[in-house]
């Protein structure tokens, strides 16, 4: 993957995505039922006193190097704007589409089988594929953190991701998992058919005020040039609701936020889908 100097990184946040286009074709090539699997044989976890906590995670597989030595890392601490935020370029065209719910190991997935839309940012077009969720947060802000976070991952047609990041705070139920918890409650170890969902029923449409910047996954193989958005606003969500995920996931696995990444003086935009 090529590199780009955190000016580069700067000028394109603040113009235009559209220049950024990556030259590895093998950004996504590890599929996530390998990635789970090769997280299970090489005892990845979540916890930094089994040897092989996140900071080690580089060390575990020669292909997952840049979980230890890489520049973009993600999630990080987001500064809290106190300035008036500038008109973004983010437009969102979701619709229901078959999904299958799936226990990953490390977390719970929702796929899209079928076109369920997408994105777009600065001109170009994301198609969602699916969306898992992490407890606490992995994103911060201002150091503070909450209690879960919901990641959409999206890709373009160059195989460029872009991350959606919502983060929650207990409250009243979320009403996207609220119509999943049957479903979570009693997912073994297979696949389970979970019908028609529809993405706009995690509220994406209410985005206003959001966090742009470049990053990288957050678990192995920690992939950079992701490009994420993190709401501002914090939501909402039960304590029923996060502990059915952490239940529902593999032993060692209930807590699976990644630690907070060095910023790297990286470029951090506070947006706007507010006209005016």
């Amino acid at each position: 993957m090529a590199k780009l100097s955190f000016n580069s990184i700067s000028l394109l946040l603040s113009l235009s995505l559209a220049s950024f286009i990556l030259t590895s074709h093998n950004l996504f090539s590890i599929s996530t039922a390998f990635e789970a699997e090769m997280m299970k044989q090489l005892s990845a976890t979540y916890d930094e006193s089994s040897g092989n906590g996140p900071s080690r995670w580089g060390q575990l597989n020669p292909e997952w190097r840049i979980c230890n030595n890489g520049t973009m890392q993600s999630p990080i601490d987001i500064p809290v704007s106190r300035v008036p935020p500038r008109m973004g370029n983010l437009t969102i065209d979701y619709k229901p589409a078959p999904a299958t719910l799936q226990n990953r190991g490390h977390d719970i997935a929702v796929y899209w089988n079928g076109d369920a839309g997408g994105i777009n940012i600065n001109g170009i077009d994301f198609k969602l594929q699916q969306c898992h969720w992490h407890s606490p947060t992995e994103h911060v802000f201002d150091g503070i953190r909450h209690q879960l976070e919901l990641h959409a991952v999206h890709m373009s047609s160059n195989g460029t991701i872009a991350v959606i990041g919502i983060l929650y705070k207990y409250g009243s139920p979320d009403p996207f998992l609220a119509k999943l918890m049957a479903d979570i409650k009693s997912l073994g170890k297979e696949d389970k058919d979970v019908g028609i969902v529809n993405p706009e029923d995690i509220k994406f449409g209410s985005i206003e005020f959001y966090y742009r910047y470049m990053g990288s996954l957050t678990a192995p193989p920690c992939t950079e040039g992701v490009v994420w958005t993190v709401l501002s606003k914090v939501r909402t969500v039960s304590r029923e609701q996060v502990q059915a995920l952490r239940d529902a996931v593999h032993d060692g696995f209930e807590y699976n936020a990644r630690p907070i990444q060095p910023r790297n003086r990286r470029n951090i935009l506070f947006l706007t889908s507010k006209a005016g």
